[in-house]
């Protein structure tokens, strides 16, 4: 028996929260939902999870107005309160990272009300969640995206304050002729800037370029 265990739940879609505070009180556990939306900053947040002492908390990545969740899973992990995060996102990388960070498994939400029960007792018992080899192939994972991430950032250290205002533009979807006209140069010229930022980025193409851009969360200066 779950022996009125305090489970603290961080969440901020309202139907969810309730629906898993219902079930896990049924179920005889001590749960508390937090709202991310109550609170001024995530050290405010984290300071009401300390007070509340759970014996486990469970966490969702999305924290609207706080931002990424995963902040919190190390300083809670070093607190010795564990952590289980409850996810919309499928994407692999991320399980990887909040396990690096202390996490003790991850959950889709698209899963069972049953998987996430199973999963309080087996932590409330002092039993594995979560199967090594798994655990140590999502940190795997999540460190070589790391790196690679590291590695593209850098081609972006080489472009030229110019050259990073013009592949602003692009990502706005200007072309070549609207960056001729926004800087009063030919269009000879911005394609020779665009060329050499092709070929710093290692893309062969425009498209490359802004989608390498976005996908490592890269930012032009303001024009």
């Amino acid at each position: 028996m779950p022996s009125r265990l305090r489970v603290v739940l961080v969440e901020d879609h309202a139907l969810f929260a309730q629906s898993l505070d219902f079930a896990l009180t049924r179920e005889g556990y001590d749960a508390r939902v937090l709202t991310p939306e109550d609170f001024p900053t995530p050290g405010a947040l984290l300071g009401r999870v300390r007070e509340l002492r759970p014996r486990i908390v469970l966490l969702d990545l999305d924290l609207g107005p706080l931002g990424d969740g995963r902040l919190l899973i190390g300083p809670l992990a070093q607190a010795g309160i564990p952590v289980v995060v409850l996810t919309a996102t499928s994407d692999r990388v991320r399980w990887g990272e909040c396990l690096a960070v202390g996490a003790r498994r991850v959950l889709s939400k698209a899963g069972t009300l049953d998987g996430v029960l199973a999963t309080i007792t087996a932590l409330a018992q002092g039993r594995a969640v979560l199967d090594e080899t798994e655990r140590a192939e999502l940190i795997a994972l999540a460190r070589a995206n790391g790196r690679e991430h590291r590695e593209i950032r850098a081609r972006f250290e080489l472009l030229t304050p110019r050259e990073s205002v013009v592949l602003g533009h692009l990502m706005r979807g200007e072309t070549v002729h609207d960056v001729a006209a926004a800087f009063v140069v030919s269009e000879n010229t911005v394609r020779t800037q665009v060329k050499r930022i092709l070929g710093k980025l290692e893309v062969s193409s425009q498209l490359a370029a802004v989608g390498l851009a976005n996908r490592v969360g890269w930012h032009p200066p303001a024009a």
